[in-house]
């Protein structure tokens, strides 16, 4: 099976051999030349081969930055979101869409404020001690820049305020020795980027591939405003026609819609990913990956990772209450899917933009080593079950800004090779 690792400046496989044949080459063509050249030039000639050669080893088997092309593989590297200075979105079209009747007085009486803050004081020492215990485990962890988003800003299609930079896993897909800026979807997170360019130009300067997917105009075209959503029956009638309130008018898509094992990638056509979105990450990533449209008997689809989270090297956590449509093809292709437990988390607990089902929403340090809410301890008794050592952390408080463990950390680095999973 052929393996490939992230190596500096992008190289793979056949490029980094073509690499070390120009080296050579180019070392050959200054010995013969040196031969003709008095003993200075030479001594000069010879120094400057020695520093060119350096140059090029350094570029050729120094790992990048950022490498990783899966769920599962040891984690060496992460970024951890920030809850602080996070504030409820406006009450769109796109935001209405997303979230449950039951919340829109929420919605209508704090957009553009403030989470509450007693709550986001308890979310922010919930997501540090989560920091705290990824270093205790050797993971190396990075954070997104503190931004005011309370500021308001005007496009030539739209007004509105900020939100948060809690998901990074909502904006930032790593591919391999890339990392993909998501266009986002909705309006409040379209400057939510800032957040994060920092950290993306550091990355850049020290080897790593940096692509910006095209960013929507978000103009009202993007969205459907009469979307006809009353209830959770008209969820699933429209879900179930393939009708979503963000239109085919230009490409959008979120990160967390796209789930990765190896070559495979699998994304859903979500209320915040069209297929327009889709096929821009289809041709951009063709021909070395291939990306695989699922669906979901989901009322309310947005971001994968709490309805099919891959596991492990054929091993896949998929919702009971939203089965996969095309789950055979997973089993013919001889991958293991595990149903989880009914999550554990109360009903009053306010889960403001998310549903209970964040309790499978969780981030393996390695195939053997998971990272879960201490709370569910039917869920930590299945992976026990699976072999997979249990790291318990609360995050229950920081669930109500709207992800779990997978959706508030993107993973930078991970120590493993370009495979295939998926046959």
């Amino acid at each position: 099976m052929l393996r490939v690792r992230c190596l500096r400046g992008g190289s793979r496989g056949a490029e980094a051999a073509h690499l070390i044949g120009a080296m050579l080459g180019r070392a050959v063509t200054g010995w013969a030349q040196s031969v003709f050249q008095s003993t200075s030039s030479a001594a000069a000639a010879q120094q400057h081969h020695a520093v060119e050669e350096e140059h090029v080893t350094e570029t050729v088997q120094q790992e990048i930055p950022v490498c990783s092309y899966n769920e599962w593989d040891p984690l060496e590297e992460v970024i951890v979101g920030r809850a602080e200075n996070a504030h409820v979105p406006p009450f769109t079209a796109e935001v209405k869409a997303n979230t449950y009747e039951k919340h829109w007085p929420f919605y209508e009486k704090h957009g553009g404020q403030s989470f509450p803050a007693d709550h986001l004081k308890k979310a922010v020492a919930e997501i540090e001690e989560m920091c705290n215990i990824l270093q205790h485990e050797g993971v190396t962890v990075r954070r997104p820049e503190p931004i005011d988003w309370s500021f308001e800003y005007k496009t030539p299609d739209f007004v509105s305020t900020g939100m948060y930079a809690a998901m990074p896993r909502d904006i930032l897909l790593v591919v391999g020795n890339e990392i993909i800026e998501a266009p986002m979807a909705w309006r409040a997170r379209f400057f939510e980027y800032r957040a994060y360019r920092p950290l993306l130009k550091e990355y850049f300067r020290k080897g790593a591939k940096w692509t910006t997917a095209p960013k929507p105009t978000m103009a009202n075209e993007l969205y459907d405003q009469d979307y006809p959503i009353r209830s959770v029956e008209d969820r699933h009638k429209l879900a179930a026609q393939g009708r979503f309130v963000t239109t085919e008018h230009e490409p959008c898509f979120d990160a967390a819609d796209f789930i990765r094992a190896g070559r495979d990638l699998f994304v859903q056509r979500s209320q915040v990913t069209n297929y327009m979105g889709i096929e821009w990450m289809r041709r951009h990533l063709s021909p070395e990956y291939k990306v695989h449209t699922v669906s979901f008997k989901d009322p309310n689809p947005m971001h994968i990772d709490a309805t099919f989270n891959i596991i492990g090297p054929g091993l896949v956590l998929s919702n009971p209450d939203r089965p996969c449509h095309q789950i055979e093809m997973f089993q013919k292709a001889g991958w293991t899917v595990v149903k989880p437990p009914t999550p554990l988390i109360p009903d009053d607990h306010p889960l403001w933009m998310s549903s209970k089902w964040l309790s499978m929403n969780v981030l393996m340090l390695d195939e053997k080593r998971v990272m879960v809410d201490a709370n569910e301890t039917t869920i930590q008794k299945m992976f026990e079950n699976l072999g997979i050592k249990t790291i318990k952390v609360s995050i229950r408080h920081a669930n109500s800004l709207g992800g779990g463990f997978h959706c508030w950390t993107t993973d930078v680095r991970r120590r493993g090779t370009l495979q295939s999973y998926f046959h």
